[in-house]
């Protein structure tokens, strides 16, 4: 009786390595290195369109050029992949089910899409020779004055570059060169500028200038 069950036990448990290898193997099959090239074909000067976004339509996940418009990505067959970057109209490709092999490579061309907006000049006064009779016109005072040189103070724009937050395009260039120096040196140790003699120029030009006082003393 025992010996029944053992071997119940274990035909259900190949019977469950076998599905489990035959879902792994269906997936596995369905899998595609997708890679290419991400180029301006506008005219026709074709040149490389660096950090376009490739997302995969419908997951959630994606990648983006490098400065030469290579990208690589693991998609599914029967996949639909986009391209988008800014100033070119976004365009769709569908990865073909019926590929044989597991890697795929193409070029993607992309058209420029630019919108010229009628030029607008904004005046805080109704016409030129009104603004020019209220200029002339006007008493400036000391305590304006003091306002003006205060404003405009090396001290008062020193504080205001040091909390003024970064914008968008900022944000997006930092992010990107971050990861571009992770990749870089993925795998080994960052170099240090311990023996670099500009770092060191830099150093003593910042302890004369008195950089590292502490200004709350």
């Amino acid at each position: 009786m025992k010996l029944c069950k053992t071997i119940f036990l274990l035909a259900i448990l190949c019977a469950i390595a076998l599905d489990a290898s035959a879902q792994t193997n269906g997936t596995q099959s369905k899998l595609v290195q997708f890679s290419g090239l991400v180029l301006d074909g506008t005219d026709q000067n074709l040149f490389p369109i660096p950090y376009t976004n490739i997302l995969v339509v419908g997951k959630a996940r994606g990648t983006y050029s490098d400065l030469k418009g290579f990208f690589s990505i693991v998609v599914e067959k029967g996949d639909t992949i986009e391209f988008s970057a800014i100033g070119y109209r976004t365009v769709q490709y569908a990865i073909p089910l019926d590929l044989p092999d597991d890697r795929y490579s193409m070029v993607q061309l992309m058209t420029q899409d630019l919108i010229n907006l009628p030029e607008t000049v904004v005046f805080p006064w109704p016409s030129r020779e009104h603004f020019k009779l209220e200029f002339l016109a006007m008493d400036v005072t000391p305590e304006l004055q003091t306002i003006a040189a205060q404003n405009v103070a090396e001290e008062t724009l020193k504080q205001i570059r040091k909390d003024l937050p970064y914008d968008g395009t900022e944000n997006s260039s930092y992010y990107l060169r971050q990861q571009a120096r992770q990749n870089y040196y993925i795998g080994q140790r960052p170099p240090t500028n311990i023996f670099s003699p500009l770092g060191w120029k830099q150093f003593f030009d910042a302890w004369k200038r008195g950089d590292f006082k502490n200004k709350d003393q």
